[in-house]
């Protein structure tokens, strides 16, 4: 039997509708199937609240030879025993040191009676203005334990290599006024004088002292 034309078209187009059909039907199951969950980054708690972590091995920290806000020679051996809390900074700061410099001094008051075992200190890396006089005037202002500590230019840049902190004079304007360029970070050394922890730039006072109190533990 002869097919006419129109009829061969109504079989082909029924046939394409099927073959669509089933390709939609298909593409339907499965999506509906179970996917595999896809990992989660995880983030470090440390790095998040404000701790920085440091790579296996990697050193900080090291002897300094400075000058206190009293105009006392004082070594990295003076504190010996004590944690200490340290910050490059400059007293002409107009923001960032003074905010870390008060956190400091937050975090060790929460301590309580432990903070006693913490030495907050200032590391000048501003020599040129930061004169002991000049020191001693702006640590008072943060905590009554709160030492500064300046040198030469020889000396500040000796320290600061061993923290490995970045630190460059600014512009001087007409008046003679410039800002330090500088990196921004707390240094947490223990009592034999090794790197503990360090915490970024904008770590909550809390933080701090949670850490130190785990670091005393150990």
């Amino acid at each position: 039997m002869i097919v006419p034309p129109s009829s061969l078209r109504g079989l082909v187009i029924v046939a394409l509708a099927a073959v669509l059909a089933a390709l939609i039907v298909a593409g339907i199951v499965i999506a509906l199937q179970p996917q595999p969950a896809r990992p989660v980054a995880q983030s470090d708690p440390a790095q998040s609240s404000g701790i920085l972590r440091l790579p296996p091995g990697a050193e900080l920290g090291g002897a300094f030879h400075l000058v206190d806000q009293n105009g006392t020679a004082v070594t990295d051996a003076t504190y010996a025993g004590k944690f200490m809390l340290i910050y490059f900074g400059f007293t002409f700061c107009p923001d960032v040191c003074p905010t870390e410099l008060q956190a400091m001094a937050t975090a060790i008051d929460d301590l309580g009676s432990p903070g006693e075992m913490v030495q907050p200190i200032l590391i000048s890396i501003d020599p040129e203005r930061d004169r002991p006089e000049q020191l001693k005037q702006y640590v008072a202002s943060f905590h009554p334990r709160l030492v500064g500590l300046t040198g030469s230019g020889e000396e500040i840049a000796a320290a600061a290599k061993a923290y490995r902190v970045y630190y460059a004079k600014g512009p001087v304007d007409a008046d003679g006024n410039y800002v330090m360029d500088h990196t921004s970070f707390v240094y947490l050394m223990g009592p034999d004088g090794k790197l503990r922890s360090v915490f970024r730039a904008g770590a909550a006072p809390e933080v701090m002292a949670g850490e130190i109190e785990k670091q005393m533990l150990r």
